[in-house]
């Protein structure tokens, strides 16, 4: 517990009068008197109780404040609610972080493992989509489509580089497609924010919280993309600074995927480069690597997944073997628990659908106890103190969210963590906002690692377009403050509409993700 519980005795006129000569601190922490019996003091829940109206976490009228209404604190009574405890109470915070971080931890474990059930269910028809060179607004919608079936704008940006390397389409036809996966990127945190249905306040900032990120990826596709169209800025300002070659480069992981993803990959692991071969036309359909096949009957990388030398003239089945949709791991040696030496494409579809209604329930449940246990550390804190620790700076919560991204290479990860803060209050709309402007911009990086393994200027060209047009649409939407509202208020008229029905969010994420596309 951060704060202790608060009495405080009852005030006649005169005392009332006096109170607001106190100090901040007291007057925003008044204890029980010492003359007054116990048992005329009571326990203060609502601002209305306290003597400058001051809100505290876990309040009955918590909800009713207004982020205008919150009062300014001191850093020095951020510092004394963070660090002044007893030994007690310090105890009870270890072991509440403890919580929370075994929460996290299997929170993006689900996050991953939907992930890589995403790919694996939606992967053949994700390759197919990106694999036709098309006109612009087919391939705006054709990228959101292929984000939201894979659940990865990572990837699908990286498939998207290597096309281009690999000049199955061409650099325009590149851009149309990396503004359609940002769309879909935030399809994720989306789904994660009707964890919080249980809640219907936490449901409506939440749903605000990760619309967010929708609405600011709408609103610069809606100006950017016929700008392109018309004026192709973004490929004569990317043509004008590539260099005259590429150096290959070596492929970059996360600290946090180095974690989450191995424990992840003993339960399920997509082959992503079913994904690429299909959209670069080297098979016609996933069709080509079903059987799975193992040598000998051995289920392991080796006998599994290592790929045929076709110049030394190796053959599948004799020296090699063939997996499809699931893989095994490089790194262990080791196929995940799912995998199984002559599966079909019908019995991997099976495995992938399984393991997505797992990784939801896991998710939901971990969200729902990583709330719990945040909103009972955060219990009885002011919200003078809440929102002083979180209100930086709007470029140093960019840093902060493109650093993030960086560390765990997605920008889904970053804005879905982000968002159950969002949902019980710590983190305030105005905040969540150029956070997650800065995970678009962190989610540029895997790209541009992505080219640098190409080894291919075009290739290049298009990651940098990805970046660009993410710098393109915070420079409209986000210094000027007038600008700044609109996809604020928007998020903030989505997050309403949970109250009227709580069908919104699904219904939202069919319609926005899939139908329109």
């Amino acid at each position: 517990q951060i704060c202790r519980r608060i009495y405080y005795p009852p005030y006649n006129r005169i005392t009332k009068q006096l109170s607001f000569t106190m100090s901040t601190t007291e007057a925003q922490d008044p204890i029980k008197s010492e003359t007054t019996p116990a048992n005329d003091a009571s326990v203060v829940k609502s601002r209305k109780d306290r003597p400058t109206g001051s809100t505290h976490f876990g309040d009955a009228d918590w909800d009713e404040e207004r982020p205008d209404e919150i009062g300014d604190a001191t850093w020095g009574e951020v510092a004394k609610a963070c660090c002044v405890h007893d030994a007690k109470e310090w105890g009870k915070i270890f072991v509440g972080a403890c919580g929370a971080l075994f929460f996290l931890y299997f929170f993006l474990f689900a996050l991953e493992l939907l992930g890589n059930s995403a790919k694996v269910l939606g992967g053949c028809r994700a390759g197919g989509l990106l694999s036709d060179e098309t006109n612009p607004v087919a391939g705006l919608v054709i990228g959101e489509l292929a984000t939201a079936l894979i659940q990865s704008s990572s990837t699908t940006t990286s498939i998207i580089v290597s096309l281009v390397g690999a000049e199955a389409i061409s650099v325009n036809t590149g851009i149309y497609l990396v503004m359609g996966a940002n769309i879909g990127t935030s399809v994720t945190n989306t789904i994660v924010s009707m964890g919080q249905m249980a809640d219907g306040a936490q449901l409506e900032r939440a749903f605000a919280g990760a619309t967010v990120h929708d609405i600011f990826n709408l609103l610069s596709v809606a100006i950017l993309f016929p700008l392109e169209v018309i004026s192709h800025y973004l490929y004569h300002l990317t043509n004008a600074m590539l260099p005259d070659s590429v150096g290959d480069g070596e492929k970059w992981e996360g600290p946090i995927k180095k974690i989450v993803s191995p424990f992840a990959g003993r339960v399920l692991k997509a082959n992503k480069d079913v994904i690429k071969d299909i959209a670069t036309g080297k098979v016609d359909s996933c069709d080509a690597y079903y059987p799975a096949l193992c040598l000998d009957g051995i289920e392991d990388y080796k006998h599994c997944a290592s790929k045929c030398d076709k110049d030394a003239g190796e053959e599948v089945g004799v020296d090699c073997g063939r997996v499809g949709l699931i893989t095994c791991d490089k790194a262990s040696g080791e196929c995940p628990g799912f995998f199984q030496n002559g599966a079909s494409l019908h019995d991997d579809y099976i495995s992938g659908g399984v393991c997505l209604v797992l990784s939801l329930f896991l998710l939901f449940v971990c969200l729902m106890a990583l709330v719990n246990v945040l909103q009972r550390g955060l219990a009885g804190m002011s919200t003078r103190i809440i929102y002083k620790a979180t209100n930086v700076n709007g470029l140093i919560a960019m840093a902060i969210g493109t650093g993030i991204t960086i560390l765990v290479q997605s920008s889904s990860i970053t804005t879905s963590v982000l968002t159950p803060f969002v949902g019980i209050g710590v983190i305030q709309l105005e905040q969540m906002f150029p956070l997650t402007l800065g995970a678009n911009i962190g989610t540029t990086i895997t790209g541009l690692l992505a080219a640098m393994v190409s080894d291919n200027v075009d290739a290049l060209q298009v990651a940098l377009c990805h970046l660009f047009f993410n710098l393109s649409g915070i420079v409209i939407w986000y210094p000027i403050p007038i600008m700044r509202r609109v996809p604020l208020r928007g998020a903030r008229a989505l997050g309403r509409a949970t109250r009227r029905s709580r069908l919104v969010p699904p219904i939202y994420i069919i319609v926005v993700f899939f139908v329109i596309p």
